[in-house]
């Protein structure tokens, strides 16, 4: 299997899962490449916005995986810091702060597809990154 990064003529981005290349080209040469935004079949690649080494090095050596891990525990650190958690309520809370009944702030929290699709459609920006549980500390 094969991911990419795909964008319409209207500048939706969404990611395609194919077999290979050539059944990306074929989908596309036939139309069934698709925004699942607006629907439009016009649909390019673009530069993927990440890249996955082949071995993981363990955290902390050095080495690019090492560094790349050490980055995502300081960005999940500070969100827990600077975030509220509003846990499963996220949707409900950003659509709040969205129509000006509640105050803006940094939100943190889960949701789900369709809640994310409803979000979306609102035109509420949102971004999804994994917060992993804190690490335990001996006390």
């Amino acid at each position: 299997m094969i991911a990419y990064d795909l964008q319409c003529t209207h500048g939706h981005t969404f990611e395609g899962w194919f077999d290979d290349a050539d059944a990306f080209a074929d989908q596309q040469g036939r139309g069934l490449v698709a925004c699942p935004v607006c629907g439009d079949a016009t649909v390019t690649r673009i530069p993927s916005t990440f890249a996955i080494r082949g071995t993981p090095a363990p955290a902390g050596d050095g080495t690019p995986s090492g560094e790349l891990a050490q980055i995502g525990r300081r960005i999940a650190g500070f969100i827990r810091e600077h975030f509220d958690d509003v846990g499963s309520g996220f949707a409900a809370e950003a659509l709040k702060m969205h129509y000006g009944v509640t105050e803006p702030r940094n939100i943190r929290g889960v949701s789900t597809p369709e809640e994310e699709r409803t979000l979306r459609e609102e035109g509420v920006d949102f971004l999804k990154f994994p917060v992993p549980a804190p690490p335990e500390t001996d006390a």
